[in-house]
């Protein structure tokens, strides 16, 4: 196809896989590992705002990459992925863009240019758009999306929510027909969250583009959709969107003493912390005072862009501030679990990830046989951890983290893209952590995991640690913050 026969739209669905079967390739290059698709049959109408869920791993992502020929994984693929009755491997790139849409789960994968507005224009430049073309289409789409206040910003000074808006524009501007998504949602704030699924929700009503979401949490999508799928064992098949409820309690064993005593030991403490990312750029920390109790476990919660991950990264060392000091004396045995968990997979294959830091850290080939089987990833030790879904790369670069035992945890989201079942596996782990001795302080959205682990919980708001109460008495009075 060129670029002037764009796809036109016939009566199939606008999205179809057809007996598709895929299997990554090993390490090696030999496609000797479990398919991970096997003979799924999937057809999406057009104008739908379609729901994909299933466990972690269980082949959502895959499934959405195959359908986008730029970012299709490596590995053997049977059968036919089809938009609007066209094979996906028959579209060239302008086609492609017009045709299918995709937004990653985290912005930061997305995103490569310095500015909002250099951003925007980025994809249509590299498609050859003509100038005054380009200009109406970045126009409509960011006053569309009400992002006029804040298009000349540099990207690096966007909140988590801001980012996320900016990757869904960016790809509208391109014009897709149908646009899939992996977890959009899952790094946002609860109002975050709503204000993005609102946008969402009228690009499919009102411009008429196909939606496909593949998420973990899709109760607060169900009054959106119009159908949702469950991946199983390789297959798919419909599910009846009032069966898809609220995310699963979870649990972890008490403390053996008591949490109130913790505080009186303090192992890490910020004072007066003034943290800004550039001369002319906003605070991010004002004078932000905590002090956090050796083997306590603290969930920092806030709206995006309050401070959260920057927080971290200054209890960690990792980002100096210009006023203003931080005290860690655990600071030679910490390990900081970034948003992105690629910044800690730099390996060939899953097992030589688990085994690089084994003669440092103490542990040998038994306790990444044990650790491959706590996060479900047996029989998957020769695949490129860059084809795991991204909940199997946080599993991953946490445990990777925790071989090491080390006594201050720094985790930023460390249950994004996670299923229940491994949301309850993180869970036991920060626990097990926490009964070893370690401190552990943890960045999240997820309030659920918050409630289940956390001694205490700080809201960051202003740039300041606005409330940090023991855990139950943040939850019962808080009107926002509910788990």
């Amino acid at each position: 196809m060129t670029q002037d026969s764009p796809v036109t739209e016939p009566a199939q669905a606008a999205l179809s896989f057809q007996d598709v079967s895929f299997s990554y390739a090993s390490a090696k290059g030999v496609d000797d590992l479990a398919p991970v698709l096997s003979n799924l049959c999937l057809e999406v109408p057009k104008g739908a705002f379609a729901l994909l869920v299933g466990k972690t791993g269980s082949g959502k992502s895959t499934l959405l990459r195959l359908a986008k020929p730029e970012i299709a994984p490596a590995g053997k693929l049977d059968g036919t992925v089809s938009v609007f009755g066209h094979d996906v491997r028959s579209l060239d790139p302008a086609t492609s863009a017009a045709s299918i849409g995709y937004v990653f789960q985290s912005p930061d994968n997305q995103i490569v240019c310095d500015t909002v507005w250099h951003e925007m224009a980025f994809g249509l430049e590299n498609l050859g758009v003509e100038q005054g073309e380009m200009h109406r289409r970045i126009a409509e789409t960011c006053s569309y999306l009400g992002m006029e206040p804040w298009f000349r910003k540099q990207t690096a000074e966007l909140s988590g929510g801001q980012r996320q808006v900016l990757a869904l524009a960016a790809t509208l501007a391109m014009r897709p027909r149908v646009l899939l998504l992996d977890e959009p949602t899952s790094m946002l704030d609860p109002l975050a969250e709503k204000d993005f699924l609102s946008l969402l929700f009228r690009a499919n009503r009102e411009l008429g583009l196909t939606v496909v979401v593949a998420t973990h949490a899709p109760a607060p999508m169900v009054p959106y959709a119009t159908c949702a799928f469950a991946l199983e064992d390789g297959a798919a098949k419909p599910v009846d969107l009032d069966r898809l409820g609220k995310r699963a309690a979870l649990c972890v064993p008490a403390r053996a003493h008591d949490a109130d005593a913790l505080g009186d030991a303090p192992c890490v403490k910020a004072s007066d912390l003034w943290l800004r990312y550039s001369r002319d750029a906003d605070w991010v920390l004002r004078g932000l005072s905590l002090e956090i109790g050796a083997g306590e476990v603290r969930a920092i919660v806030g709206a995006n862009g309050s401070g959260k991950s920057t927080l971290l990264s200054a209890l960690a060392g990792t980002l100096a501030s210009q006023r203003g000091r931080v005290r860690n004396v655990r600071k030679k045995s910490q390990a900081l679990l970034p948003q992105s968990p690629k910044a800690l997979l730099t390996c060939a294959s899953v097992r030589e990830e688990l085994m690089e830091w084994s003669k440092a850290g103490g542990y040998g080939a038994s306790e990444v046989s044990s650790a491959l089987s706590k996060i479900g990833l047996s029989g998957m030790e020769g695949r490129h951890p860059y084809d795991l879904s991204g909940g199997q790369q946080q599993l991953l670069a946490l445990e990777k983290l925790l071989l090491v035992r080390p006594q201050l945890l720094l985790l930023d989201e460390p249950t994004k893209g996670l299923d229940d079942a491994f949301r309850q596996q993180v869970a036991s782990r920060v626990a097990e952590a926490r009964d070893s001795g370690a401190t552990i302080v943890v960045a999240t959205h997820d309030l659920g995991f918050a409630a289940a682990v956390a001694d205490r919980v700080t809201m960051l708001f202003d740039g300041q640690a606005a409330v940090s109460e023991p855990t139950e008495t943040f939850f019962s009075r808080s009107w926002l913050f509910r788990p």
